[in-house]
């Protein structure tokens, strides 16, 4: 069995804003952050980036800031963009995260993750890899596409691979520091206990909606 998770509004009805709407969006939000810390902060606070953070917070400009505020205190002090190949290449000995060599029909990353191939217990230094990933899948983003897509196989997986927290970690990081950069994702063969986890999440910040596969 297999399901597909898909960024979505739920209930919420998303509002629809013309360019210099969004531009005056974008303005208002600058006006209420500090300085940028460094060259990489800044070259994070983009127009673009912006935006996604506005759009996951449907446009409300007090709540757009916090979380990107949030977001940048984290990328300050985590420097993700940072993280060495030699930093992370004992977790991608099994290869339980790769980039695949092809694309969607839509042109978007496609990032496979098997947890069922775990090969460390530490969840400090498998989020540090899942984080690496992300910034190399959002480099290979072209310009046309800010957004990914997940491929994620559970066979082999079990209680003891990837404990509850570190899941719920990888989907913290992923919404509140990588907003609109999750497009699809498509479990394969998920445990039931991840099938109520990622419908509980999903009432959480921007909802999700959950679409069977046979």
């Amino acid at each position: 069995m297999s399901f597909l998770w898909k960024s979505s509004n739920g209930g919420t009805t998303e509002k629809t804003l013309t360019l210099e709407e969004q531009q005056e969006k974008i303005n208002e939000v600058r006006k209420q952050l500090e300085e940028p810390s460094s060259l990489a902060i800044q070259g994070f606070l983009s127009d673009a980036s912006i935006l996604r953070f506005l759009r996951a917070r449907n446009w409300n400009v007090q709540k757009s800031s916090k979380m990107l505020k949030s977001a940048v205190k984290w990328r300050a002090a985590y420097k993700p963009e940072m993280i060495s190949w030699e930093e992370i290449a004992h977790e991608a000995e099994t290869g339980k995260i790769y980039r695949a060599d092809y694309k969607d029909k839509l042109g978007r990353t496609v990032l496979v993750l098997r947890p069922g191939l775990e090969n460390t217990t530490s969840g400090k230094e498998q989020i540090k890899y899942l984080v690496y990933s992300l910034e190399k899948a959002i480099m290979n983003l072209t310009d046309d596409q800010e957004k990914m897509v997940w491929m994620i196989d559970f066979q082999g997986w079990t209680m003891g691979s990837t404990p509850l927290k570190v899941t719920r970690e990888t989907v913290s990081v992923l919404q509140d520091c990588y907003p609109e950069r999750l497009g699809l994702a498509i479990l394969y063969n998920p445990p039931r206990l991840f099938e109520s986890f990622y419908k509980r999440e999903s009432t959480v910040k921007k909802p999700i909606v959950v679409c069977y596969v046979p």
